[in-house]
């Protein structure tokens, strides 16, 4: 399906039990005997099979496999064997990770053809563990930008409005995720690529500390700068199951390397005894109306579980948001224009490609130009994406360190701290209307930021966008303002995440402030339940 194409009309089945199933709850039933995992791969494959033809997010098939491996896991339970912990639970991946005997493309049409020799290490630990792998998901091209819709494979639909996109660079995995027909999932995460479509889908997911499930992609922004490394996350419709798949892609501890340290058991956290800072404005982009309500929303649950939560406001946001920038464009995108090729190419990374070409003189006077005419955002955007040479980029990382330690003295310093966690937000706005990205890059720092920092963080559901409150935006010159309010405009129903972040290596307190708000949002009648089925074309 292309990016333009509208599929043809067929009556979407509703979603049979085991896919409205948590990861955990399927193992269980599995290992008890209460169902098969050839007949919860059957009801999968079904529902990819329906809804897929609406979304275009499975993009890489790995039926017959799952089929034959379903067979395995009941043959080992009916011979009385212990069932590892996602035995016969059916997975999505990313379509940039690398799974033998499969294309590993990143969007671009000249490795269409490539083929993979091995499972990259986490998946392996997954399959490992039981897990069963249904197919690979759409992506953003060379992974660079908050879609998943790319040359070769087409644009991915979100399941709760057609007419956006799911997220990205990991959109493929949220809305199959979000639609039934997968479990639980992984992608990757530099600058939101797990959260983003977590939030824009009503999904749980987490980006690990930096350093604890590296990507070891090479066909995006370049691996060689190791300053802000892309992460493996989990995404999933439970926190639970996002715990569990932070567990198991950990793989084995090893007690001389942190990144390979034992993930404490999340359900031992005390949440009453956390102190908690939250905030909903961080100075880079005003956010909607739903997504501050979420955020305060989340603040008052986690008061009413004992816990000491405190407004408050990180440090130079604006600044850092344009130092993560200009670390990654320090080449001027020269790695991604050499990946790129002759590859044709998405008008999202056209755009941003075009941006760091200009040279630093013209910049700077396009970008008085632009403020001159009221285009303060874009100006502002442009700063953030100049090209550096090496002694810059060194000086930039020093600036990286010296914000590191900066933040981490803001907490531990504010009225109220020291601060364990912090609740913000997972973006400015709901899920875009599809293009968008090509000129509203991220949104404002809220996921930026702990990518930065390489701290742990992840997005739990809360609510979905009221009638009553979609955009309270003036109108004005601004044209990325503007976008903003047509996205926000027409957004009633979709689904609001809330962002969570905790130390480097606290993942666990994290999971159990997530797992806390997830239990509260569920009895609310506007909390966004998935699977959903995704509206008729």
């Amino acid at each position: 399906m292309t990016a333009t194409s509208k599929p043809a009309e067929f009556s979407v089945p509703e979603a049979k039990p085991s896919t409205h199933l948590s990861a955990v709850e399927i193992a269980r039933r599995i290992a008890a005997g209460e169902t098969t995992a050839v007949a919860v791969v059957e009801e999968h494959i079904a529902r990819i099979q329906a809804v897929n033809k609406i979304l275009n997010a499975v993009v890489v098939e790995c039926f017959d496999a799952a089929r034959a491996d379903a067979h395995d896991v009941d043959e080992r339970r009916a011979r009385g064997e212990t069932l590892p912990p996602l035995a016969g639970v059916p997975v999505t991946i990313k379509e940039c990770l690398d799974v033998a005997g499969t294309a590993s493309t990143f969007g671009l049409p000249s490795r269409a053809n490539h083929r993979a020799e091995a499972d990259e290490i986490h998946i392996a630990r997954l399959r490992a563990a039981g897990a069963i792998l249904l197919g690979k998901t759409n992506v953003s091209q060379c992974l660079i930008y908050t879609e998943a819709d790319n040359p070769l494979y087409g644009r991915t639909l979100n399941p709760w409005n057609l007419d956006r996109t799911p997220g990205g660079s990991s959109g493929g995995e949220s809305a199959i995720i979000a639609a039934g027909g997968s479990a639980l999932g992984l992608g990757t995460d530099i600058g939101g690529s797990v959260r983003i479509p977590a939030h824009f889908c009503g999904l749980a997911s987490l980006k690990p500390t930096s350093g604890r499930l590296d990507d070891p992609g090479k066909y995006s922004v370049p691996v060689g700068q190791r300053a802000i490394p892309s992460q493996v996350g989990i995404l999933a419709r439970h926190v639970e199951d996002v715990a569990l798949g932070l567990t198991i892609a950990n793989g084995d501890p090893d007690p001389c390397d942190p990144a390979r340290s034992v993930i404490p058991d999340w359900s031992g956290v005390d949440v009453s005894k956390l102190r908690i800072a939250f905030y909903t404005d961080d100075g880079t982009f005003k956010v909607a109306p739903a997504v501050r309500r979420a955020v305060n929303e989340a603040a008052e649950i986690l008061r009413a579980a004992g816990a000491e939560v405190t407004e408050w406001m990180p440090p130079r946001v604006p600044d850092a948001m344009t130092l993560f920038n200009r670390i990654l464009t320090a080449d001027g995108l020269a790695g991604v224009r050499n990946i790129l090729a002759d590859n044709p190419r998405a008008p999202q990374i056209q755009q941003l490609l075009r941006v760091t070409k200009i040279p630093e003189r013209l910049g700077n006077g396009l970008r008085q130009v632009l403020r001159g005419l009221g285009q303060t955002t874009m100006a502002t955007n442009l700063e953030a994406v100049t090209a550096a040479t090496a002694a810059q980029y060194w000086r930039n990382v020093e600036t990286q360190l010296d914000y590191q330690e900066a933040f981490a003295d803001a907490m531990a310093r504010a009225d109220g701290g020291p601060f364990d966690l912090i609740l913000a937000p997972p973006c400015s706005l709901p899920a875009y209307l599809h293009g968008a990205t090509r000129d509203l890059l991220t949104g404002g720092g809220y996921l930026t930021l702990y990518n930065l920092l390489g701290y742990p963080a992840g997005v739990v559901p809360m609510t979905r966008v009221r009638a009553e409150e979609e955009t309270e935006r003036k109108p004005g010159l601004d044209y990325i303002k503007k976008l903003a309010q047509r996205i926000e405009r027409g957004s009633a129903g979709l689904p609001v995440g809330v962002q969570v972040v905790a130390k480097p290596w606290e993942e666990h307190r994290a999971l159990a402030v997530m797992r806390t708000l997830e239990k509260a949002a569920r009895l609310r009648p506007d909390f966004p339940w998935t699977p959903v089925t995704p509206p008729a074309p």
